[in-house]
């Protein structure tokens, strides 16, 4: 797959000024960025990349070791990120292993962030069954930072029936525990393609009560077949009409999608409505991380200073 040339796309960001420009800066700053140990592996330096400190979530798939999550966790540390590694309670088997992995990160990688979930899996491995027993366990206790999925097109893993009443009730019971914590909470989404929806989703949240911070799901830039496909494994349902359209558009059918049409929506909303519940973008690189980074660098994202240059 081709990817941008990082020191072309780093260009600052007024050379790509449009009428909506500051309210897309404004809305990408502090973003975050998903990796998976097997495509971490891919970049040289992440400092190349990504603005210092940015808040690196490191995706732990059904079957990858734990050492192997420890290490790029670590290295990412290293490199001054700030690391989140996933907890997917549904792949862990006891009290006992999740106390392992916990101890694991913090002795190599100073780990005081973790994304708790449920877990990609139908049937529980162990003990753990949704991101509330995690948070229960008070293995947690002194962690800085704790977020939770967010699902803005539903969840038929919980709500088979296609509503969100179970939904519903895990959030508000979130909601309740953020307030006894002293951890800083927020909601990680899915990835979408849609505005509209994702904004009368998080109305809907703040009408229920529920005030935790959202960090917006983004599809990073990729093939229009590649996102079809992701979104197809992850249960992107409503949505996925807005790629099928432009599938069926052969004009667009072989460029590659960008969100830029979706974040910009979202950031003007955000614009208008200050008090508006979603806070940040969360990306998944689905087509890349130097692609994707390049693409939040050419739309306002703060640039990174090259490693070779700090």
């Amino acid at each position: 797959m081709a990817l941008f040339n990082f020191k072309r796309a780093a260009a600052p960001a007024s050379t790509f000024a449009s009428p909506n420009a500051p309210q897309l800066e404004a809305f990408l700053q502090d973003y975050s960025i998903e990796v998976m140990p097997r495509t971490a592996e891919k970049v040289e330096n992440f400092r190349d990349l990504l603005p210092q400190h940015t808040r690196v979530y490191v995706a732990h798939i059904e079957g990858t070791p734990i050492e192997e999550m420890v290490a790029t966790a670590k290295r990412l540390k290293g490199e001054g990120f700030d690391v989140m590694p996933h907890f997917p309670a549904r792949i862990i088997k006891d009290r006992a292993t999740l106390a392992n992995w916990i101890a694991q990160y913090q002795g190599e990688a100073d780990v005081k962030q973790a994304l708790l979930l449920g877990g990609g899996v139908a049937t529980p491995h162990g003990d753990f069954d949704n991101s509330m027993q995690l948070m229960e366990s008070g293995l947690f206790d002194g962690f800085t930072r704790l977020h939770i999925a967010g699902h803005p097109e539903g969840n038929r893993d919980i709500d088979r029936d296609g509503g969100d009443k179970l939904v519903m009730e895990a959030l508000k019971w979130k909601q309740a525990f953020s307030e006894r914590s002293d951890a800083k909470m927020a909601i990680a989404t899915q990835f979408c393609f849609e505005a509209g929806p994702v904004i009368k989703w998080a109305d809907r949240l703040a009408a229920e009560g529920i005030d935790i911070p959202i960090h917006i799901g983004v599809a990073g830039p990729a093939k229009l077949q590649t996102l079809i496909k992701f979104a197809i494994a992850c249960g992107v349902g409503p949505s996925l009409k807005v790629l099928q359209k432009r599938a069926m558009d052969v004009t667009k059918l072989l460029l590659p999608y960008e969100p830029t049409e979706f974040v910009t929506e979202l950031a003007a909303h955000k614009a208008k409505h200050p008090n508006f519940g979603i806070q940040s973008v969360h990306f998944f690189p689905l087509g890349g991380i130097k692609t994707n980074a390049n693409w939040a660098i050419e739309n306002g994202g703060t640039a990174a200073t090259p490693a070779s240059q700090s």
